[in-house]
């Protein structure tokens, strides 16, 4: 790390001392505030562009005087997918400064989902890119909506208007540059047109366990939960975060861009992952962290540009999604100049991540925790010493509370948490109740407030009538050598009803004894726990989200369809 970065408690106190209350916002009046602050400062940086803030506010405000004229107002639905691209920033904001519900899509929907996704969250105008990593996005529109250029279709009744980033075949297509141009040529004093506590963000659910759900989460929400991330992850002034991550999902949006923006930093956001890329874009544009999946990170230090790469602005990393071996921790330190790690648990739901580890924790935190309460401060609960939300633990069977420290279905409660799901009042009875947001998730919170997962609720299975814990089978194979990753799901089947099977990802170039698998389960777990089935899969064929959550859904139907496949 850089000599002249301040400590950790130096960075948290003057960032402490930069907000000494909590002043509730909308997200515009955040980027107006920002620029009125650091004008000069960039706050996106690409291989090709450096916008500032004062630029950033000024493209947001063309923008949204462009959504108005095209008579979106407060309260309507905006659509945007869109991959990290240097618009995405402004165009986030612009949404906000109309007045209107942002709604990030993920950008790599398929046909069907996209469908799914625009339908249901009733979307008036939608700001789109054409094409984009192999998928025709006009395209699917083309087949989604036929006509959707000229305006409402009977498939799509509530989509007004589709602007696309560029033109590139559809003329007739209002471009986001000619959104721009609109603005200027109709300026607006818009006005405070939404409150902080209004809604400003619907964002879908990564779709692990089913269909994705529209999250509704408020303007103020999103900054509490960035702020207390800076101030967890004590961000030095001027912080350069760099990722691959999306931006429509908390994890690039809140994480990156909201949290940066509290100290005046930037975000050097990458359109796909690549360990190359991301080496250079370290060096070119001095990032001080990055943020990653355990995935990414093992990528990144199998990758020989890691020896050649001046990697001496990097200094801190955030992992998320799943948890990390230590190995992998020591070896970031060893090989990559990595001195500050911090881990992360939360759900859109609850307003992204509501735990993380701190960077001064030893490496046995970051493995066997995903951390506590964030801190936030003038930002969190008083009554919970400042902490952005509280956890406790259910019977997960009949929702009754369980003692301190005993395990049981994660719930939380905290000025973050959602108001709900976009139109699924029945969803929302079931996961917000009483105020606390019931997770799915099995763990326990320790004395000192750090939190152990133990599996999800939903993905137990019983066999023979036994309930069984898929993360109590995972823990034991993952100690057979070779073994890199593994994920136990419950199967149909006719005598059991349900039997276990252990999808194992093998240590690059090794050979995994699947006989050696089965004895060691046999030896150690009940009988019912044993999985009847081992199937073996490389790490780039399991099915995950785009932020890098294995979607054991899918591991359930594919186990299904090989074993039907191998039956006589």
């Amino acid at each position: 790390m850089d000599a002249t970065v301040p400590s950790i408690d130096d960075r948290r106190a003057t960032l402490e001392a930069r907000h000494p209350a909590w002043r509730p916002r909308t997200l515009d009046a955040l980027l107006d505030d920002a620029a009125r602050e650091f004008p000069d400062r960039p706050l996106v940086i690409t291989d090709e562009h450096t916008v500032t803030y004062a630029q950033a506010r000024d493209w947001a405000w063309r923008l949204a005087d462009g959504l108005t004229a095209l008579g979106v107002r407060p309260g309507d639905h905006v659509g945007l997918l869109m991959a990290n691209h240097v618009e995405f920033a402004p165009l986030k904001f612009a949404i906000a400064r109309a007045g209107a519900v942002a709604i990030p899509f993920n950008f790599l929907y398929r046909q069907d989902e996209l469908a799914f996704v625009l339908r249901q969250s009733r979307c008036r105008v939608l700001i789109t890119m054409a094409r984009f990593a192999g998928l025709d996005q006009a395209a699917m529109l083309d087949a989604i909506a036929p006509g959707w250029e000229r305006g409402p279709t009977a498939e799509l009744p509530d989509l007004e208007r589709v602007v696309l980033l560029d033109g590139t075949g559809r003329g007739e297509v209002l471009t986001v540059a000619g959104l721009e141009r609109l603005g200027a040529e109709q300026p607006t004093d818009h006005g405070p047109l939404r409150r902080p506590q209004d809604i400003g963000d619907i964002l879908y659910t990564s779709g692990t366990t089913g269909s994705p759900k529209g999250v509704m989460v408020t303007h103020d929400a999103v900054q509490r939960t960035g702020y207390a991330s800076a101030l967890t992850r004590a961000f030095e002034d001027a912080r350069r975060i760099l990722f691959s991550l999306p931006c429509y999902h908390m994890f690039g949006y809140v994480e990156g861009l909201i949290a940066t923006m509290f100290v005046g930093g930037a975000i050097v956001p990458r359109t796909a992952f690549d360990p190359a890329d991301h080496y250079a874009a370290i060096a070119r544009h001095r990032a001080t962290e990055v943020l990653c999946v355990p995935t990414m990170t093992i990528a990144l230090l199998e990758h020989p540009d890691r020896r050649t790469t001046d990697l001496s602005s990097v200094f801190a990393l955030l992992s998320g999604a799943a948890p990390g071996p230590a190995w992998l921790w020591e070896r970031c330190a060893q090989e990559l100049g990595i001195t500050e790690i911090t881990t992360g648990y939360g759900m859109t739901e609850c307003g992204g991540a509501m735990t993380m580890t701190l960077p001064e924790d030893p490496t046995e935190r970051h493995t066997t925790t995903v951390g506590r309460p964030k801190r936030a401060g003038v930002a969190g609960i008083a009554d919970a010493g400042g902490d952005l939300c509280a956890y406790a633990t259910v019977d997960p069977l009949d929702g009754t509370r369980r003692p301190d420290g005993e395990e049981g279905e994660l719930i939380s409660t905290g000025p973050t948490h959602m108001r709900g799901f976009w139109d699924e009042p029945g969803l929302t009875a079931g996961a917000l109740r009483d105020g606390w947001v019931h997770s799915g998730d099995l763990g326990r919170v320790d004395p000192d407030g750090y939190l152990v997962l133990t599996g999800r609720t939903k993905e137990l299975y019983k066999s023979g009538g036994e309930l069984v814990m898929p993360k109590e089978v995972e823990e034991l194979v993952a100690t057979v050598a070779g073994v890199s990753q593994v994920y136990a799901v419950g199967v149909p089947d006719e005598r059991w009803g349900e039997v276990g099977c252990a999808w194992v990802v093998p240590e690059p170039g090794v050979a995994v004894d699947v006989d050696a698998v089965l004895a060691l389960c046999r030896e150690r777990l009940a009988r019912f726990k044993v999985p009847k089935h081992v199937l073996l899969v490389d790490a780039a064929d399991l099915p995950t989200t785009p932020t890098g959550k294995v979607q054991k859904f899918k591991l359930v139907e594919r186990a299904a369809q090989r074993l039907a496949a191998a039956a006589p």
